[in-house]
């Protein structure tokens, strides 16, 4: 359907955008109002203390040492201080109307990890991330029972989020020989049956 090479370059731009942080959303978390999947994420495992924090910062670093940049701050300087720009430090105890809904919690998972392994191998782990949190957006702005309310909460999508959504679906590699080989019938030959000849 693509050129082989559509879904390489695809998953790497995915890639480039969780990890870069751009904003694809805005959505209320512990920290406060995360705008991507890596947000969302890397609060959820601060706050659970399933990783060491220097793993978190770890995946946060290139994000934010571009979104830094251009105040001039040293790579060195945003290290030192990044779980407190973002507001991780001191969470407390957590607030269920910050939490994130379980679609966008569960798509922004799926998202940043079929953002790394789109590295290696492109897959649909990223198209269901992406499907998920628009799938959750959607369910808060448009199906809530009160639509202004997650506007008062500041939820909405990026038009970002669709390309993220594009670019998702084009990593995904088809393989059409597969495909006709798994739908094609197979024909068994009847057998012919001997008759018998009256006299």
């Amino acid at each position: 359907m693509f050129p082989p090479w559509v879904p390489v370059r695809a998953g790497q731009f995915f890639f480039l955008i969780v990890l870069l942080q751009t904003p694809l959303f805005s959505f209320p978390c512990r920290s406060g109002v995360c705008t991507n999947p890596l947000e969302i994420t890397a609060v959820q495992l601060v706050a659970s203390q399933l990783v060491p924090d220097v793993v978190v910062k770890a995946i946060l670093f290139p994000g934010a040492c571009l979104n830094q940049a251009l105040n001039g701050r040293q790579p060195l300087e945003v290290w030192q201080t990044l779980l407190q720009d973002y507001n991780m430090t001191d969470m407390g105890t957590p607030d269920p109307n910050q939490l994130p809904r379980l679609e966008v919690l569960a798509g922004s998972y799926f998202a940043v990890a079929g953002a790394f392994i789109s590295l290696v191998k492109p897959g649909r782990m990223s198209m269901f991330g992406t499907l998920l949190i628009s799938w959750g957006l959607v369910k808060e702005t448009l199906l809530a029972s009160d639509p202004s309310k997650a506007g008062r909460d500041g939820i909405h999508a990026s038009p970002m989020l669709f390309v993220a959504l594009i670019l998702s679906v084009l990593s995904i590699k088809f393989d059409l020989a597969k495909v006709n080989r798994l739908t094609r019938p197979i024909a068994k030959p009847v057998k012919s049956s001997a008759k018998t000849k009256l006299n």
